[in-house]
């Protein structure tokens, strides 16, 4: 891709509020990127087959149909003078169909490199950033020399649609990676060799159509079983590494022409290298603290991108732990006042009506004078966050 490219759309003149703006996909992400446009005064239009989706529920229009519907597709792009979407899975032909009629961002160029593990890392490998040793698996006949390449422990992953742990498995002998490719379903899947890691981090950014780049404060994040469990804000790391995902972050979207926020995790070694793990073309978990802790969240850039408007102030505001509270949570309903009793929280649910383990049902933001000091209130004091952390529960 050209780095200096801009899309067709960029010169012209910025959609303004009262314009009507789309998005693909109607779950949390959908939903707050729906709840920003409306705020800034903005319509909008959401494509979603289930017709209880979180964005659906607060969209002017709800589209209730397929993402390959042509007939949907095309009303949605004649209502709409821009779409974007809240998830990488879209298929292409669907925003390509769409860009027929309007804007659209990220393009589906873009998209096509975060749908494919493959593609996505050796992007990354040919923007200059370090990757983890990995090996391309079309059939079974490639498990011998993947094998042979990144030996054990690894990760077996498939290269499509894997997300929140899924579609992956970890594999250490020969035996185990006959059997984890079998049960992926002997799918074109990457083995990915394991690292000395010591933490990891999450760069949130927005770029515009004129090359217009702001960054989001570095987030550290704790993972349990493949899903976010807690993010931690400004991430605990030194200033240069911080600057150098930055710097390789901002690399990555102009080498794709990225218009949008996008997300690029990064694993930080124990040897202080900082080594590329996968991208996001869309906000992400990690970027929620963003609502409340910083100037201008990553929903309302999302919008301000797609707009052509200038990005906004994205400085943060006051330190901050964000915490996802999954389904496992619901027995049957949490009691929001061991929450809400701290003044410093601010409880965020997605509204979704069936609670199911490893779920995301909603997230809550800790602010706090520093990382450190306990989150103290009057009525409850110490960190909110910390039973949360531990063991997913209020």
């Amino acid at each position: 891709m050209n780095a200096d490219a801009t899309p067709d759309w960029a010169a012209a003149s910025p959609l303004l509020p009262g314009a009507t703006l789309g998005v693909v996909g109607g779950g949390q992400l959908g939903r707050m990127f729906t709840l920003a446009a409306k705020v800034m005064g903005y319509q909008v239009v959401v494509l979603d087959p289930d017709p209880a989706s979180p964005a659906g529920q607060l969209a002017d229009t709800h589209l209730k149909a397929d993402y390959r519907d042509a007939v949907a597709l095309l009303r949605m792009g004649s209502l709409c003078q821009a779409v974007t979407t809240e998830f990488e899975n879209v298929p292409a032909e669907s925003m390509d169909m769409l860009a027929r009629h309007c804007r659209v961002a990220p393009s589906a160029a873009a998209l096509a490199v975060a749908q494919d593990r493959l593609a996505e890392k050796t992007h990354a490998r040919a923007s200059g950033c370090e990757t983890a040793p990995f090996a391309n698996i079309e059939t079974a006949a490639d498990l011998d020399a993947a094998w042979e390449r990144v030996g054990a422990p690894a990760l077996l992953k498939t290269r499509r649609m894997g997300y929140d742990g899924k579609g992956q498995a970890r594999v250490n002998s020969r035996g185990e990676l006959d059997a984890a490719f079998a049960q992926l379903g002997d799918v074109p899947c990457l083995l990915e060799g394991f690292l000395p890691l010591e933490r990891e981090v999450s760069v949130v950014l927005a770029r515009n159509g004129l090359d217009e780049i702001a960054f989001f404060p570095v987030a550290e994040n704790r993972h349990r079983d493949g899903i976010l469990d807690v993010s931690i804000v400004p991430a605990r790391i030194p200033a240069d590494l911080a600057e150098r995902a930055r710097d390789m972050a901002a690399h990555l979207a102009r080498e794709m022409e990225y218009v949008g926020v996008m997300a690029v995790e990064f694993f930080v070694l124990k040897d202080g290298r900082i080594v590329f793990n996968e991208m996001a073309p869309r906000p992400h978990n990690s970027g929620h603290y963003t609502l409340d802790a910083c100037a201008t969240d990553q929903f309302q850039q999302q919008v301000r991108a797609l707009c052509g408007l200038p990005l906004g102030d994205a400085r943060l505001l006051s330190p901050v732990v964000m915490v996802n509270l999954l389904g496992d949570v619901w027995r049957p309903q949490p009691d929001w006042r061991a929450l809400l009793g701290h003044a410093g929280v601010q409880l965020h649910l997605y509204g979704k009506a069936e609670a199911r383990p490893g779920r995301k049902m909603g997230h809550y933001n800790c602010l706090a004078p520093t990382l450190t000091r306990p989150w103290a209130s009057p009525r409850k004091p110490g960190p909110p966050w910390a039973s949360a952390a531990t063991d997913q529960s209020l």
